[in-house]
């Protein structure tokens, strides 16, 4: 089955001369034959330099084409790619290195120091943007030595942030990744004619395998930019006529305040999508008054992360909707009591499918916990309407539970984010003697004269009373974790360094 392992050996003999790869920053081209040359000469520089099946090689880059290169050499002899995300701290990186123990790290001249720091935690390291890196790729012999490769055997590993503890290596198969990718062509209707912009980081899952892996598997082409700037952004997706871009809401929200979104009809577009964190109503306001089509995904790392589809037409009519599942994989939804919730009635997201993770790397109590019966529980929340559409209502370990009443944050954020002069909310719990917990909102405004009273005002005209933030805290900005979203748990710690302040004046 080694043929369907390495499948960018078979797309490079069907269109070699396709450009498949741009790099945005320098205006670099890669066609399938210059991506699949690249990958076999670094696979064999690999196994000159001892890597065998199962070892982990390691990338600390920015974007770059060194990722495409390392993750099909990984592919073709059967080792594992990490993608090392490189905003972490020195002892995070330290950590994830002793965990997954790699017989090579590749890196880039951004992060030399960086390198140099952790080099003992590693037997030996290689720059991505040298000389000698882009000599071996072209000087290096061809791969002969052939592995047996099955479909089950592990490609990547990714990390999860680690908000609630150490990051865990989600360990993804070749099965896993090419049956994402298998779903996203066939049920996102992707075709070789379709073009990304991909500016999320690619250490993440999103930057990889949302758009990334699944154009290239069909013959399609991906702009790769270092980092994401909102003005750039729009440059890009214009110059390249690109018709189809994930970005994550925060991205959204930085592009909108450009002159050049207002400006832009961003006429090669199909559709914009967004994923990485529930997407605020007022970017489906946005997109429906430039006529540009919208939607937004669900997903984590260790399933796809694409898993559903819905058509861009009925999403603006069910906002805030993720669709129905895809053609190959299985949702549905579990309440606290254990059985499958009717409509409306909100259970925790079990997954099941091909594209799923096989494992937590080093961690099986983590791997039982979360896969039991060949379900992935995935500690969200959501509800299905009559109709079948699903909707995110967000994360088990956020639902407060106030005076008895379970009250979901994202309902909340979503209606005090429709206030005109809020930029962000984020909706916490807070310990309260009283209640259990207290509703409490952290909001970011732009006008400077909105209080509390004006925002509990605001919350009656939708919400129930219980719902309604007993306490409203204001902030200049919210914290984010690396990937972009709100970081709930300094959030927390936030709060209750404000409860203590208010108990002690």
């Amino acid at each position: 089955m080694r043929w369907e392992m390495d499948w960018i050996d078979n797309r490079a003999r069907l269109t070699p001369n396709r450009v498949a790869i741009i790099d945005a920053d320098t205006n670099e081209t890669y066609t399938y034959r210059n991506i699949n040359m690249r990958a076999s000469a670094l696979a064999s520089w690999f196994i000159e330099n001892g890597v065998k099946k199962g070892d982990r090689v390691a990338l600390l880059s920015p974007n770059h084409i060194s990722y495409f290169d390392l993750l099909f050499a990984c592919a073709k002899i059967g080792a594992i790619f990490v993608p090392l995300n490189w905003r972490l701290a020195k002892e995070e990186l330290n950590y994830i290195l002793s965990d997954c123990t790699p017989v090579l790290i590749g890196y880039h001249t951004q992060f030399q120091e960086k390198v140099e720091q952790l080099h003992a935690e590693t037997e030996r390291s290689f720059c991505i943007n040298s000389a000698e890196y882009a000599n071996l790729l072209v000087n290096n012999t061809s791969l002969k030595d052939m592995v047996e490769l099955r479909e089950e055997d592990p490609l990547a590993m990714i990390y999860t942030g680690g908000t609630t503890g150490k990051p865990k290596g989600v360990v993804l198969a070749h099965r896993s990744i090419m049956s994402n990718a298998l779903n996203t062509v066939l049920s996102w209707n992707l075709t070789e004619h379709d073009c990304t912009l991909s500016s999320m980081p690619m250490f993440h899952t999103g930057g990889l395998n949302v758009l990334s892996i699944p154009l290239l598997l069909i013959g399609g082409k991906v702009v790769i930019t270092s980092a994401f700037d909102p003005v750039k952004s729009i440059e890009y997706i214009n110059t390249y006529h690109c018709t189809i871009v994930i970005f994550v809401p925060t991205m959204y929200h930085m592009m909108f305040q450009t002159e050049e979104f207002k400006s832009s009809k961003f006429p090669s577009i199909r559709i914009f999508l967004s994923g990485g964190a529930p997407c605020p109503l007022e970017v489906y306001d946005t997109f429906q008054k430039k006529g540009i089509a919208f939607k937004e995904g669900y997903g984590l790392t260790e399933a796809g992360p694409n898993n559903f589809y819905i058509d861009p037409k009925v999403a603006n009519i069910k906002r805030g909707s993720v669709g129905k599942p895809m053609m190959f994989n299985m949702v549905k939804l579990v309440t606290e009591d254990g059985h499958e919730a009717g409509p409306n009635e909100v259970g925790e997201i079990l997954i099941k499918g091909k594209h799923v993770f096989i494992q937590y790397w080093n961690n099986p109590e983590a791997t039982a916990q979360s896969m039991q019966n060949g379900w992935l529980h995935t500690g969200d929340l959501g509800r299905m309407d009559e109709e079948g559409f699903f909707y995110i209502v967000g994360r088990k370990k956020d639902m407060i539970i106030t005076g008895g009443e379970n009250v979901y944050p994202l309902e909340i954020e979503h209606w005090l984010e429709s206030h005109p002069e809020i930029d962000e909310a984020a909706v916490i719990g807070l310990p309260d003697t009283k209640w259990g917990e207290v509703v409490t909102a952290f909001v970011v405004v732009t006008n400077s004269l909105l209080q509390g009273t004006d925002l509990i005002a605001y919350c009656g005209r939708k919400l129930g009373k219980y719902k309604i933030p007993r306490k409203f805290i204001l902030v200049d900005e919210l914290p984010k974790t690396h990937v972009g979203k709100i970081d709930k748990k300094r959030l927390k710690e936030i709060g209750i360094q404000v409860l203590e302040m208010n108990k002690s004046s």
